[in-house]
């Protein structure tokens, strides 16, 4: 429906006037956790409330000077040039918009922070599962989430958008294909005058953003939505700014399959009819036919896989990325975001990291204060132009115990090199050694399949001889040994069966107390109290639940983890059969992690079979033996082969019996075995 136009009691008010009077409101609801704001010099949002000292060097950031009570609100509808639901018309998506009046009343333009999602009507975003209110003509009341109660009141635009298919948009989700990534796209062109909007849905009348967009854009999301934003970064358009993806996909390939070994739900086509709208639904089915026939299970690499691979495509991003990230996520696992990291840096982005001890968590539920801070600073350098110093801070914010970070000015360190870890049989029964010398040719460690024991489990039972796993342990460290980036295990295999998987598993083994990211709520607690994040409307609240760390003391812990297909060994887009008693040699990428194995812990590498919950298990149940002078582990460690040999050398500390309690997959975690097929970013 078209925005009625109405005056009210702001319209009328001198702009002078209205200024002094936004910001005396917004100062009033800003968050006493953010502490108060520094002084201001006069930019898109206006003139400052205060004044820097003579002799201090003005802090340029952007102040609460407008009112969200009197922001424009108005629905577009934008023409993707995309017909994919097959009904001869082109493909509209709604874009709902709250933007600060007085900017347009005196014509200034401003730059808009953007999230495009499925989510908004079918599952809801954030913590609390807010969902799209709209009024009874129509136009946007509730948008979900802070970004727009918070930064519109600072001179910003704030556009959510429903991806074709979902919510009131045309056309139908593809799951990561050409219409999500288009869907948002030609939003980017809209705001900068490349492509036709629309009032109505279906009617004639353009709307227009030019007269009040700068052109400039900044995406954000968690899940699905930082993934559409990787994925409109990947086409290099003019506008895109930058992005920020939280918990986000950069290889949907790498989300269904792990070198051709299925996991979860292996065909996306069941995600699009989960957020398609029900008029979608109805039109929709033979689009999901075709995700399905090209999406094999099998786990070979196909065309439309390609299609929503972002990675390969990295040297077309031309915006800053700040990736965010829990370690422990489980659903969008650390590969996707270690990939993507990695292929920036060939291409020289620009760059900054977030690492939490989470599972798929919003840091605007593990670190609020800091958060909103750091990502205020953010889009006030990047869509403002202010230089506020975030582009020369350190690199890389990272969690190593509940709420405890430090920084690191680039990550991985510099000082971070490739060591080969060899691992090697031991005379006693249980798990071998793991250094740095080779093991004696012939030596090998067998292990069978069991689909019922896990990661968990092997790493449980590490110092026992159980038959579902080979695990292999450094001795207790006299000193304490960093790990940064992404490990690759490479094994020589033989099968006695046609299909086989693999897992490969780092344990940190000692005990801890850690974010209990296997619980319900992956590392937090949902409290009762709120802060509020910005300015409130009868209609869009900006006050949140508050949250803390849930943890658990634990005798363990997971560091990394990777899966394979062992048919995959001679192409890594192929599935072959094997034959029984033949060796066979392949690498597993492990998630890129950044961990501290303490000093008196020890390290472990597990290599075993079906990993519980986390992996679909072959059509067979092989026993397959290692041939242990032709696998190793190549580890990035800060400092390299010296720091290992020196963490293995001296004397070790003292430390405390490691507690009963290990990590339990009972919560919302696993996949289809516990609790049904995931969704990236669906609140549970």
């Amino acid at each position: 429906m078209p925005m009625r136009k109405r005056r009210t009691r702001g319209a009328r008010l001198s702009y002078g006037t209205l200024v002094a009077t936004a910001a005396l409101f917004a100062t009033l609801v800003t968050p006493a956790a953010a502490g108060p704001e520094p002084a201001a010099a006069t930019g898109v949002g206006g003139p400052s409330t205060t004044e820097a000292a003579p002799s201090a060097p003005a802090v340029r950031e952007s102040r609460p000077v407008h009112s969200y009570a009197d922001a424009v609100r108005e629905s577009v509808w934008v023409d993707t040039g995309l017909d994919g639901d097959g009904d001869g018309r082109g493909d509209r998506v709604a874009v709902d918009i709250v933007r600060p009046r007085e900017t347009a009343a005196v014509g200034r333009k401003v730059p808009v922070i953007m999230d495009a999602s499925p989510y908004y009507a079918c599952c809801g975003r954030g913590n609390e599962g807010q969902k799209k209110t709209y009024d009874a003509d129509g136009n946007p009341v509730r948008l979900p989430l802070f970004y727009d109660n918070y930064f519109v009141p600072r001179g910003y635009a704030f556009a959510a958008v429903d991806l074709a298919g979902t919510s009131r948009s045309d056309g139908c989700d593809d799951v990561g294909g050409r219409s999500d990534v288009q869907s948002a796209k030609a939003v980017v062109d809209w705001l900068n005058g490349r492509a036709r909007g629309y009032t109505t849905r279906t009617g004639a009348t353009p709307a227009r953003a030019t007269g009040w967009s700068t052109g400039d854009v900044g995406m954000i999301g968690k899940s699905w939505d930082g993934t559409v934003a990787n994925g409109v970064a990947a086409t290099g358009v003019e506008g895109l700014k930058t992005i920020v993806p939280i918990g986000a996909i950069s290889s949907w390939y790498d989300y269904f399959h792990s070198q051709g070994a299925p996991l979860y739900n292996a065909n996306p086509s069941w995600l699009s009819e989960y957020v398609n709208s029900p008029e979608a639904q109805a039109r929709c089915g033979a689009v999901q036919d075709r995700i399905a026939a090209a999406t094999p299970y099998s786990g070979d690499r196909t065309a439309a896989w390609d299609e929503r691979d972002h990675v390969k495509d990295a040297s077309k991003v031309r915006a800053s990325v700040f990736v965010v990230h829990g370690q422990q996520d489980l659903n969008v696992r650390a590969n996707q975001f270690g990939q993507w990291w990695d292929a920036l840096a060939a291409h020289g982005v620009e760059r900054k990291i977030w690492l939490s001890q989470t599972g798929h968590v919003d840091p605007f539920d593990f670190r609020r204060a800091e958060w909103v801070r750091t990502l205020h600073r953010w889009f006030d350098h990047y869509l403002l132009g202010y230089e506020n110093g975030i582009d020369r801070e350190p690199v890389a914010d990272i969690e190593r115990a509940p709420d405890l970070w430090t920084t690191d000015r680039q990550w991985p360190p510099r000082a971070t090199a490739t060591t080969t870890m060899r691992p090697v049989r031991n005379a006693r029964p249980g798990a071998g050694g793991l250094g740095l010398t080779p093991a004696a040719p012939g030596s090998t460690a067998t292990f069978t399949d069991d689909p019922g024991l896990g990661e968990l489990d092997w790493a449980a039972g590490i110092d026992s001889a159980t038959p579902e796993k080979a695990g292999f342990v450094t001795r207790p460290l006299s000193r304490d040994l960093r790990i940064s980036g992404s490990s690759t295990v490479t094994v020589t295999a033989t099968p006695t069966t046609a299909t086989a998987h693999l897992s490969a598993v780092l344990v940190d083994l000692g005990p801890d107390t850690i974010r209990d990211y296997a619980a319900a709520g992956e590392g937090i607690t949902t409290l009762t109290d709120r802060t509020c994040w910005g300015a409130s409307t009868p209609g869009d609240s900006a006050c949140f639940k508050e949250t803390a760390a849930r943890t658990a003391d634990v005798g363990f812990t997971v560091v990394s983890r990777g899966w394979a297909d062992l048919g995959t060994w001679a192409d890594p887009g192929r599935e072959r059969s094997l034959t029984p008693g033949r060796a066979y040699t392949l690498t597993l990428d492990l998630a890129a992690t950044d961990h501290v194995v303490p000093a008196g812990h020890r390290l472990a590498l597990i290599v075993g079979g079906t990993d519980k919950d986390l992996l679909d298990p072959p059509s067979t149940t092989p026993t397959l033996t290692l041939d242990l002078a032709r696998t190793w582990a190549r580890l990035p460690l800060v400092g390299g082969a010296g720091a290992f040999a020196r963490a293995t050398a001296g004397p070790v500390p003292a430390v405390p019996s490691p507690p009963v309690a290990v990590p339990s997959l009972s919560g919302p975690v696993p996949p289809a075995a516990v609790t049904g097929p995931r969704l990236p970013g669906a609140v549970r």
